[in-house]
């Protein structure tokens, strides 16, 4: 009994007693909270792979894949050069001063129509009405000379035929017949003296007479003035070089244009070639015409080498004048009627698939690329011509694709077609 008492005292006691808690429950939590981040990491990076691993996937299978389709239709298919050139009349006159002088009438300005002949202006003639005038009473007195000379001959002749008579009989000596005969020989040299001065003086009368012609400025054509370049009372020198008064057109309902073609394109342009421009005075007219000339002429401006290509134009409503800037088209080959695709369906090539060394389009069949081998002609800006392959008018030719999710392969397709 007295061994129970104290043990049962100890285990009450020890029951009662307060105690910190037991020490085998605290590592457990600890435990845990270092495995839980390990476990949300190795989860997040297995869902990354999977949803990359997804998208390779599904990138490489394809998905749904959108296609910029084209009809193969028929048309013109045509391969031209484009310059800029100026509108000019095909004939243009420069009536110029041969003298100088003050001008004292006009009697054309801009846009008069004038006949051959016609006088456009006049030049102060007083001056070379002087001239004239000395020239033709110097001819006068080369004349009045002549005459003269001629009655001298005429003495001369009576002299020497009446030395020769005396002479066979010895009336007169020797030396007085030498002076006799000498007289009459110069009697003759001076009436040839006389008669080549009258002819000098006549030639420096007939200039004198040009020159008092030139003072009337005519126009030597039927034309239309287009450009005047004096006034009255202007003073015109003539000295070194003719001075410009007027530019006379001969036709305007005839222009040309001349463009100026690169070099690089200057070789596929030929007589005979048709050509269409346009001119910002009618923007929305085309003109045409036929080229008339490939000027064998170069130019260059700063290391750029053009041709003078002329385009002769029909212009009798006189839409076109002269002088302006026209943005003009020469055609150097065409063909109406055949099958024509876009230039963009021979660049397109489905995703991972070897673009080839043939030219071929992928035309879209049952919902499928499929590609045709082509044989292409002309080709401009917009059309290609297909002469050959199996291909028909109304089927769809590839521009571009689009996959879902992606723009990596869709180029901004023409919306011609």
């Amino acid at each position: 009994m007295n061994e129970l008492i104290p043990r049962e005292a100890t285990v009450s006691a020890d029951a009662v007693a307060p105690h910190p808690p037991a020490a085998p429950t605290a590592p457990a939590p600890r435990r845990n909270r270092r495995i839980g981040p390990w476990l949300i990491g190795i989860v997040t990076t297995a869902l990354i792979a999977t949803a990359l691993a997804g998208g390779w996937w599904y990138w490489q299978s394809g998905g749904a894949v959108q296609y910029a389709t084209a009809v193969v239709g028929t048309g013109p298919v045509v391969r031209a050069v484009s310059a800029t050139g100026t509108v000019n009349p095909e004939l243009t006159i420069i009536v110029g001063s041969y003298v100088s002088g003050v001008i004292q009438e006009l009697h054309c300005d801009y846009n008069t129509k004038v006949k051959r002949g016609q006088v456009c202006a006049r030049i102060d003639a007083r001056p070379y009405q002087t001239a004239v005038d000395q020239a033709r009473a110097n001819l006068a007195v080369a004349k009045a000379q002549l005459e003269k000379d001629k009655a001298q001959l005429n003495y001369a002749r009576l002299a020497y035929e009446r030395a020769a008579a005396l002479i066979r009989t010895n009336a007169i000596s020797k030396d007085a017949f030498d002076n006799a005969q000498n007289a009459h020989d110069q009697a003759l040299a001076q009436i040839l003296y006389d008669e080549a001065t009258i002819q000098q003086r006549q030639a420096a009368l007939d200039a004198a007479l040009v020159n008092l012609d030139y003072t009337q400025i005519v126009s030597p054509v039927d034309g239309t003035v287009v450009s005047r370049n004096v006034t009255v009372g202007q003073t015109v020198a003539a000295s070194f070089q003719t001075p410009t008064l007027f530019l006379i057109a001969t036709d305007l309902t005839r222009m040309q244009v001349d463009a100026n073609v690169s070099e690089s394109d200057i070789g596929n342009i030929r007589e005979g070639n048709r050509a269409t421009f346009t001119v910002d005075a009618h923007p929305r007219r085309t003109f045409t015409g036929v080229v008339t000339q490939v000027r064998q002429s170069p130019q260059t401006v700063q290391n750029v080498v053009t041709y003078d290509v002329v385009i002769g134009v029909n212009n009798d409503d006189l839409a076109l004048k002269p002088g302006l800037t026209a943005a003009t088209r020469i055609i150097t080959a065409e063909r109406h009627q055949v099958l024509r695709v876009p230039n963009q369906a021979l660049r397109y090539v489905p995703g991972g698939r070897p673009s080839g060394d043939q030219t071929r389009v992928w035309v879209l069949r049952e919902g499928r690329p499929v590609p045709v081998r082509v044989a292409t002609g002309l080709d401009d800006e917009e059309y290609t011509e297909i002469l050959g392959g199996d291909i028909k008018a109304g089927e769809r030719v590839i521009l571009s694709e689009q996959r879902d999710g992606s723009n990596a392969r869709r180029p901004t397709p023409r919306p011609r077609l």
